[in-house]
C-alpha cells in the first residue's frame, strides 16, 4: 500500500535520538543533505512534472514555503496490516475495531517523535504554525526548506506556468525515518479537488425544462423523431427516496442509529432550511431535532479559485440524497475550509480523530496525474485509521468516464483510486410504475441535438458528454481483494504485476435519469433567493446514495461494517447485486430531454435533444466485473446479507 511507502525502520526512537541531535549540532551542508549518508529520502516527494528538460532554475532562496511533516506514527505497517486485518471478513480480527483513543496510542505518533520533528525543523530555521496528531506544519524561506529537506528547490515548467518543486527526493535526517511518512507543500502546484455533479455552479438559480416522465417511460415523446427504431421517453422530472428505496431493496430498514458524516468544501447557509423542506415535500421522514450536524472550520480560505458558492449544491445534494435513502441515519456535514488536498484531509481527519461516524461519503475527486505521492500517502493513513476505527469511506468515482475527453490522458481519479476506500460507480437508473425496478445501464451519455426541421436527431447518436469513472490505475498496487474478481485485462492493463481498478460499486448517476434535490437558489440579477429544485446526476448523487444504502446494511448487522471492501467483493456474483450491462434490452436506449438554453427560463429559447444511455467513453458495463459499475449496484437482498447468523 502507499502508505508503506514511508520509511517505517524498526528502531527505537530512544537509541536514535542521539544520533539525531549530534547530526544537527554537527549542521550538515543543505544543499548536499540528500547525498549524506545520515538521511534517508522520502519517496514520492519529488513530483513526476519536475524534470530536467522543465527545469527553469534555482527558486529565490527568500521566497516563502508553508509545508507539513506527516507523523508515520510508531507502526506504520503495523497500522496497515491492522486495517486490513479488521476489514476482511475471513479475518479473526474481522470487526475488533479500536476506539479513536485506543487507536492514537496504538499507532499515532509519541511525544518524543512530535518533540523531535519539531527540533529538526526548528534547528533548519522553520518556525512551526500548528500541530496536529497527523502532521507539524512549519513556514520558513526557501533556504530554511532546502536546509530541512535536503534538495533544491527549483522553478519547473508545468503546462503554461511554472511552480516550485524539489529538485531531488526530500529527506530526512536518519534517526528520524521511522518518524516521518512524507512532507506535502515543497510543490506549490495547485493541489485541488472538484465537486462531481453535473450542473453549473448552482449559485444561480437552475431548472429543468419540460415534459417530463413521472418513473422511466411515463410519458412518451410521441411527437420527436425515433431512436434506436422506436419512440423514445422524456427524461424523469428526478426520482425522489421512495424510488430509490425501492430500487436498491431497502425493505424496512431506515439507517436507525447509523451515523453518516458528508465532507466537502465550505458549507450551504441554507442547508438545514433546505434539507427539511425537501423532506417534507416529497414524503421522506421529518429531520428530527438534532439529526443534522456540522462540523466547520472556523475561516475558509480560497473561495474564488475554489468556486465557494458551487459547492452548496454538492453539500445539499449529499445531505438530502443520503436522508432519503436512509431517513432516520444521523448526519453530520463535515467542511473542509477550502478545496485544497490539505484542508480535505484535515476534515478527513477530523471524522476519524472525534469518530463523528462509520459511514463516510464523499462527492470530490482530482485526476490520478494531478495526485502525488506524497498526498496519496498522507490520505491512505488517514483511511487506514479510519478502518482500525470500523469507518469506511466511500468515494465518487468521477464523471468524465476515462478522462481522456477531459484531461488527453485515460486515467482514473483520486483519491477514490486508494485501495482503502470504496469508490462508487455510476448508472442510469429505471424506475418504472409503481416504484419496481427495470434495469440500469453503465452511466455513459452520448448527445444529439433536434434537427433544426425537428424531423431527425443531428448525427445520431452524438458525442460523448460525460459518463463514471473507471478504469486501471497507473500508480496503486492490485489489492488482495480485486484479486479472483476483476479480469486481468483490466488489473493488468497497466503492470504485469496488476493494478488498483475502479470503481467497487455502483449507483444511479446519469442526469438524466437523476435525483430531484432541492435548493436555495439565487435569481438571475442577484437580487432575490428562493428555494427551488432541480433534477442532479453524477457520481456525486451515486457516492451518498451507496453510503445511505450501506447505512440500512450497518442497522441490519448491528455493527459497524467497517472498510467495506473485502465484505463487498466476497459477496461478488451472488443475487445481492443487480449485474449492469449497457444494453440490458438489446435495442439501445435513450431519453428524450428539453433544457432551457439559458438554464432558467424559456426566454433564452429551448434545446431539444436525445440522450443515449450506456455510452461511457471506452469504458464498458458488461457481464460481472467492469470499470464501470464494479461489481453492480445493490439488489434485493444485499441490505439484509449484512446481518448477523
Amino acid at each position: 500500500m502507499r502508505s508503506n511507502r514511508a520509511k517505517a525502520r524498526a528502531v527505537s526512537m530512544a537509541a536514535t535520538l542521539p544520533m539525531l541531535a549530534g547530526a544537527l549540532a554537527l549542521g550538515i551542508p543543505a544543499a548536499h543533505a540528500a547525498d549524506h549518508p545520515l538521511r534517508d529520502p522520502l519517496a514520492g516527494t519529488r513530483p513526476a512534472w519536475a524534470t530536467a528538460t522543465a527545469d527553469k532554475g534555482a527558486t529565490s532562496d527568500g521566497a516563502r514555503v508553508s509545508a507539513r511533516v506527516y507523523l508515520a506514527g510508531k507502526d506504520a505497517a503495523g497500522l496497515a496490516a491492522y486495517a486490513k486485518a479488521v476489514s476482511d471478513p475471513d479475518s479473526a480480527s474481522y470487526g475488533r475495531y479500536l476506539t479513536a483513543k485506543q487507536a492514537q496510542a496504538r499507532f499515532g505518533a509519541t511525544k518524543a517523535q512530535v518533540a523531535a520533528v519539531k527540533s529538526w525543523l526548528t534547528a533548519a530555521g522553520l518556525k512551526v504554525t500548528g500541530v496536529t496528531r497527523h502532521y507539524v506544519s512549519v513556514s520558513g524561506d526557501v533556504a530554511a526548506a532546502e536546509k530541512a529537506f535536503g534538495t533544491r528547490l527549483h522553478n519547473f515548467a508545468k503546462g503554461s506556468k511554472t511552480y516550485r518543486a524539489p529538485a531531488s527526493a526530500a529527506s530526512v535526517p536518519q534517526g528520524l525515518a521511522a518518524a516521518v511518512l512524507t512532507v506535502t507543500g515543497l510543490d506549490n502546484a495547485p493541489h485541488m479537488a472538484t465537486h462531481d455533479d453535473r450542473l453549473p455552479p448552482p449559485d444561480t438559480v437552475f431548472r429543468n425544462a419540460g415534459p417530463f416522465s413521472s418513473y422511466y417511460g411515463s410519458n412518451t415523446a410521441s411527437t420527436l423523431p425515433d431512436a434506436y427504431g422506436t419512440k423514445i421517453p422524456y427524461a424523469v422530472k428526478g426520482y425522489t427516496g421512495r424510488q430509490l428505496r425501492a430500487a436498491y431493496g431497502a425493505g424496512t430498514r431506515t439507517g436507525k442509529g447509523v451515523r453518516v458524516a458528508i465532507t466537502d468544501a465550505y458549507a450551504s447557509p441554507t442547508i438545514a432550511y433546505d434539507a427539511g423542506t425537501y423532506a417534507k415535500r416529497h414524503g421522506d421522514a421529518a429531520w428530527k431535532t438534532g439529526q443534522l450536524h456540522q462540523a466547520l472550520p472556523k475561516k475558509y480560505t480560497n473561495t474564488k479559485d475554489c468556486s465557494a458558492s458551487g459547492w452548496y449544491g454538492e453539500e445539499t445534494l449529499d445531505v438530502e440524497a443520503v436522508h432519503a435513502v436512509a431517513p432516520a441515519a444521523d448526519v453530520t456535514y463535515v467542511g473542509a475550509a477550502s478545496c485544497g488536498d490539505g484542508d480535505l484531509l484535515d476534515a478527513l481527519g477530523k471524522v476519524v480523530d472525534d469518530h463523528l461516524a462509520d459511514i463516510v461519503s464523499n462527492s470530490w475527486g482530482e485526476v490520478e496525474a494531478a495526485q502525488t505521492p506524497d498526498l496519496a500517502a498522507a490520505y491512505d493513513q488517514v483511511f487506514q485509521l479510519g478502518a482500525v476505527e470500523g469507518i469506511g469511506f466511500y468515494f465518487s468515482s468521477g464523471d468524465d468516464g476515462d478522462e481522456v475527453a477531459s484531461s488527453g490522458t485515460k486515467q482514473v481519479e483520486s483519491p477514490a483510486d486508494s485501495a482503502w476506500v470504496t469508490a462508487v460507480g455510476g448508472t442510469s437508473l429505471a424506475v418504472g410504475k409503481n416504484d419496481s425496478y427495470l434495469w440500469e445501464t453503465g452511466w455513459g451519455t452520448d448527445k444529439a441535438n433536434l434537427s433544426a426541421d425537428g424531423k431527425s436527431w443531428t448525427d445520431f447518436p452524438g458525442a460523448f458528454t460525460s459518463g463514471a469513472g473507471g478504469g486501471t490505475s497507473r500508480t496503486v498496487a492490485e489489492p488482495d481483494y480485486q484479486r479472483g474478481v476483476v479480469p486481468d485485462a483490466l488489473a493488468k492493463a497497466n503492470s504485469a504485476g496488476g493494478n488498483r481498478v475502479m470503481p467497487d460499486i455502483a449507483a444511479i448517476a446519469d442526469p438524466n435519469t437523476g435525483f430531484l434535490v432541492g435548493q436555495t437558489q439565487s435569481s438571475p440579477d442577484g437580487k432575490k433567493q428562493a428555494y427551488g429544485e432541480y433534477r442532479i446526476g453524477g457520481t456525486s448523487l451515486a457516492a451518498p446514495v451507496v453510503a445511505a444504502v450501506q447505512a440500512l446494511a450497518q442497522e441490519a448487522r448491528g455493527k459497524a461494517i467497517g472498510f467495506a471492501n473485502p465484505a463487498i467483493y466476497a459477496k461478488y456474483g451472488s443475487k445481492v447485486y443487480h449485474d449492469v450491462t449497457d444494453d440490458p434490452t438489446g435495442k439501445g436506449l435513450a431519453v428524450a430531454r428539453v433544457d432551457f438554453v439559458n438554464g432558467y427560463d424559456a426566454t433564452g429559447g429551448l434545446a431539444t435533444s436525445a440522450r443515449s444511455l450506456g455510452k461511457d467513453s471506452s469504458l464498458s458495463a458488461v457481464r460481472g466485473y467492469d470499470d464501470v459499475t464494479g461489481v453492480g449496484t445493490p439488489a434485493s437482498g444485499y441490505v439484509e446479507s449484512y446481518r448477523r447468523r
